[in-house]
């Protein structure tokens, strides 16, 4: 009886270009993937059926995807083969052929030199806000005028010459807000480009969970301690304005 060929299980080749190696991080989690190094080129097989029509795969630039048929890659719906099925190749798991490794980081407040190598992009889901960046100078006579219910919600931060306020709902106050992912809080509307970087990121940076990664639009970012918050009070806020030379 002849083999019925719907039901073979199709194997997934790609190629990539060696020099765009660092967006391979957004599958570097993907364990069944294998990898090897052909010159200039990287060569990866072991995809999942829903592994290759992902979106993680779909973002990937300059990303080609086969399938493998009787030793020929054939791109998707292809009648012809593009080329033959590299052989004498040394194959090895993604991650461990992709160590991650990480830049020094800048502990400086939203510093430009020596960032961590992370990237915020729009995100199209949308998170509510949780935190508030604000300048000390603009909201010092808003907040005396609050009511103390409305403060009683919120605990905060004094950043230099900026508050961090956390907890809902949110003061109406002027400034930048933020959403909160994995102990990271991310301006509101943005996301890391690559999804599992936020946990990474927390295990290279904030190992005893004891911090809050607050990140701005560059892709740097500041390590607050949980245990700086304080309630927010309009007595802690006055006593804060006297103690501080730029009010």
């Amino acid at each position: 009886m002849a083999e019925d060929s719907s039901k073979r299980m199709i194997e997934f080749w790609a190629e990539f270009p060696r020099a765009d190696e660092d967006f391979l991080g957004s599958i570097r989690d993907w364990k069944n993937l294998q990898i090897a190094v052909d010159d200039d080129v990287i060569w990866l097989r072991g995809f999942t059926e829903e592994q290759a029509v992902s979106s993680e795969i779909q973002q990937l630039p300059n990303f080609l995807l086969y399938e493998l048929r009787d030793g020929l890659l054939f791109r998707k719906d292809a009648l012809v083969p593009s080329k033959k099925m590299r052989t004498a190749l040394l194959w090895m798991s993604i991650h461990k052929a992709l160590p991650l490794t990480f830049p020094v980081s800048n502990q400086n407040f939203f510093g430009i030199d020596g960032k961590v190598r992370a990237k915020l992009i729009f995100s199209e889901e949308e998170q509510p806000a949780i935190a508030l960046l604000s300048s000390m100078h603009e909201i010092k006579d808003n907040i005396i005028a609050l009511p103390k219910f409305k403060l009683e919600k919120i605990d905060w931060v004094v950043i230099n010459d900026k508050a961090l306020f956390l907890g809902t709902p949110l003061l109406g106050l002027p400034g930048k807000t933020f959403w909160m992912k994995d102990n990271h809080f991310l301006p509101a509307g943005l996301d890391f480009e690559f999804k599992n970087l936020s946990l990474l990121l927390q295990k290279k940076y904030n190992e005893g969970q004891n911090k809050w990664l607050l990140w701005d639009e560059n892709g740097s970012y500041l390590a607050i301690d949980k245990n700086d918050f304080r309630k927010l009070s309009v007595s802690s806020f006055r006593l804060t304005e006297k103690s501080q030379e730029w009010i």
